[in-house]
């Protein structure tokens, strides 16, 4: 027999490279703020509709705040009702009061902006070097509100590179009722302010003159130090007076946000046409 001839072997053929096109651009989500607190969120929704993303409230506030969830689904916003453990998720806190707000990130006023603010309108700020609790911070934005002051300057640092959401619910909607800004030197902030014709007054526990005898002068800011260390030298060195809460008891000083709100009170009270030499 004649042997089969072999038919050679073909490889096949190789499938071309795969070449991968350039990385596509992911764009990131915006940055979201939580809200939490009854007061808190519902001044969100009212001050500010266009940037609610989600509301999400308990059955035992449906009632209280019905109407503000009416404007939200107006508004296109999901609206949810949910349980306290749930809401405390979302939260990240007990303390949730009933309603939780998702919203998009707060928005910071740039210091020259603040200064321009503070001239035009004769205006008052509270600044606070370095003060930590986020407790004393809200109660001190709600004393402001309160009051009628313009803003609130916050310098690191501190616990939260923004507003801490403790001390946006403690504000109890003070919060909307401001001009934020922030800065990470407070020293050289208020410099730039004293350049534009702010006069920067500084707090003391002692050793100040008498808030309730001292001439406020206009625009100001009012800088309130550390819990426990009060300001510091650099902030001090940029101050054109110090003041203090005189008292007649045997405790020689005051927690901040309580010694705020008299200090708040004095310089709001005074004329709007007065400017320190």
């Amino acid at each position: 027999r004649m042997p089969r001839p072999t038919r050679p072997r073909v490889a096949p053929p190789r499938a071309a490279p795969h070449r991968a096109g350039p990385p596509r651009a992911v764009t990131p989500a915006p940055p979201r703020d939580v809200v939490h607190g009854l007061r808190a969120g519902l001044a969100v929704i009212e001050r500010r509709p266009g940037e609610v993303l989600t509301v999400a409230c308990s059955g035992a506030v449906r009632q209280e705040v019905s109407g503000a969830l009416a404007r939200a689904r107006l508004a296109g916003v999901a609206v949810t009702v949910e349980s306290d453990e749930r809401l405390a998720q979302r939260a990240a806190s007990k303390h949730h009061e009933g309603l939780v707000l998702e919203v998009r990130a707060r928005r910071f006023l740039p210091i020259p902006d603040l200064g321009e603010l503070l001239c035009s309108r004769s205006g008052t700020t509270v600044a606070l070097d370095r003060v930590r609790n986020p407790y004393n911070v809200g109660a001190i934005l709600r004393t402001a509100a309160f009051f009628g002051v313009d803003a609130a300057l916050l310098g690191a640092p501190a616990p939260h590179p923004a507003l801490h959401p403790d001390a946006v619910r403690v504000a109890e909607g003070g919060a909307e009722h401001l001009a934020l800004a922030r800065t990470t030197d407070l020293a050289a902030t208020l410099g730039r302010l004293r350049e534009c014709g702010v006069t920067v007054i500084g707090a003391e526990s002692k050793g100040g003159e008498d808030a309730a005898r001292f001439r406020f002068g206009r625009p100001t800011v009012l800088v309130l130090g550390h819990e426990r260390e009060g300001l510091s030298t650099r902030v001090r060195a940029e101050c054109s007076a110090l003041v203090c809460v005189r008292g007649r008891g045997g405790l020689d000083s005051l927690n901040v946000s309580v010694a705020a709100g008299v200090l708040v009170a004095a310089l709001t009270a005074a004329p709007t046409d007065r400017r320190l030499p």
